[in-house]
């Protein structure tokens, strides 16, 4: 059930993001947008009280609650920034407006990476808060060791992400010589 309930809670954030979307730049309605894009927390909300009550009825805790945890965590860790990037692509496609990019080269391009971990690092956090939430909540040290190793995984995820991020600053990548004056900052590419 957890795993259906996951893929349906997928499915549905990317609905609510297209139709969101639609109703802001195709069909004019920003407000209606907006509150549809903002539909998008109540889904994680759902997962969670269905993991929590499914537990609760005597559920075997699994790989699917440990997965459930991670999914949540990712969305508080990286789903605004999801958002904010596919409403800057959609209005560009659909509004004509300049299409903002990360910056590519040296220390700016550093900065952005060390951003996008510290996403991944809170979602280590919310995911870990959640699984010890839910072994205390389960309370039989013999039936929680598959949500004790989704933890590892967590910070495994945010340990590797981190290596990712510091080679950025280790080793910044040099704008080419035609591209010196533009590579530190944010790009802006028009139509």
């Amino acid at each position: 059930m957890i795993v259906a309930l996951i893929i349906a809670c997928e499915i549905g954030f990317w609905v609510l993001l297209a139709a969101g979307l639609g109703f802001r730049y195709l069909l004019r309605m920003p407000r209606t947008g907006l509150a549809l894009l903002l539909c998008e927390p109540v889904l994680e909300v759902v997962l969670l009280v269905a993991t929590a009550w499914d537990l609760r009825n005597g559920a075997e805790p699994d790989w699917a609650h440990g997965l459930a945890a991670l999914y949540i965590g990712y969305t508080v860790g990286h789903g605004h920034r999801t958002v904010q990037w596919l409403d800057g692509h959609a209005a560009h496609r659909l509004d004509g407006r300049p299409l903002v990019r990360p910056p590519r080269y040296g220390l700016a391009r550093a900065r952005h990476e060390t951003k996008v971990w510290l996403g991944t690092l809170t979602g280590a956090v919310v995911a870990t808060a959640l699984l010890q939430l839910a072994i205390w909540y389960v309370g039989d040290p013999s039936r929680v060791t598959s949500l004790e190793s989704w933890r590892t995984t967590a910070w495994k995820a945010a340990g590797i992400h981190g290596l990712i991020a510091l080679t950025y600053w280790l080793w910044p990548k040099k704008a080419p010589a035609d591209d010196a004056g533009r590579g530190a900052g944010r790009e802006r590419v028009g139509r």
